[in-house]
Formats: C-alpha cells, sequence, structure tokens
C-alpha cells in the first residue's frame, strides 16, 4: 500500500472538516463500493443541489471521493483506498512504534497516556 505524505493528509482531512462534507462522506461511506447519485445524496441530506455540487468539489480535491458518469448521471463514491491510507499514516506510530492492531492495545496505550 502507497503512503501518504504530509500535505495530502492535511487536503484530506480538511476536506472532511466541515460538517456538511463529513455527511456527505459518511453517506457515502454507508452506500458502499456502488455509490450514490448526486440527486440520491442531496436528496437523502436535504441539500440544494449548488451546495451538493460545492461540497463534493471539496471532497474531491481532498481526495477522499471518487466520481464516475453513468448515462445522465455522476456516481460519488468515498475512496476507501484513500481513507485506509490517511488512517495508516495517522496511526503509523501510535502506541510508541508497536501499533495498535487491536482495540485492547489501542485501549492500553490510551490508558498509558493518561498517566
Amino acid at each position: 500500500m502507497e503512503t501518504i505524505r504530509n500535505h495530502t493528509a492535511v487536503h484530506a482531512l480538511s476536506a472532511l472538516a466541515q460538517e456538511h462534507r463529513l455527511a456527505i462522506f459518511r453517506l457515502l461511506v454507508q452506500a458502499g463500493r456502488g455509490g450514490l447519485p448526486a440527486g440520491q445524496i442531496a436528496k437523502q441530506l436535504d441539500m440544494p443541489a449548488s451546495s451538493l455540487s460545492f461540497h463534493l468539489s471539496h471532497l474531491k480535491n481532498g481526495g477522499v471521493v471518487s466520481d464516475e458518469r453513468d448515462g445522465r448521471s455522476i456516481i460519488y463514491r468515498a475512496d476507501f483506498q484513500a481513507m485506509n491510507q490517511l488512517m495508516a499514516f495517522l496511526l503509523e506510530n501510535c502506541c510508541e512504534g508497536d501499533g495498535c492492531e487491536s482495540a485492547d492495545a489501542a485501549d492500553a496505550c490510551m490508558e498509558g497516556q493518561d498517566a
């Protein structure tokens, strides 16, 4: 798996750091690999098309959402590979470099930091 750089992580996190964009991304995650057409996203989130277009553009530019034309529709999908890379980047040095592969290891790591 390709590793990401600091600036790539900043762009991805910046794209998600807004309430509507986070809601869009979470909806696309729930939709899975099939994604959703823009009209359905707008309807489910009760969002005007112009606002949705603005937010989807930010998510695409941040590298966390992709799109694909399907006839007259554009299907948007969460980029799971990009998010997995982002999560790996954020956690690569957790637990003093031992990694937090399990919930128990992560809990132990966090408990040690609170002490």
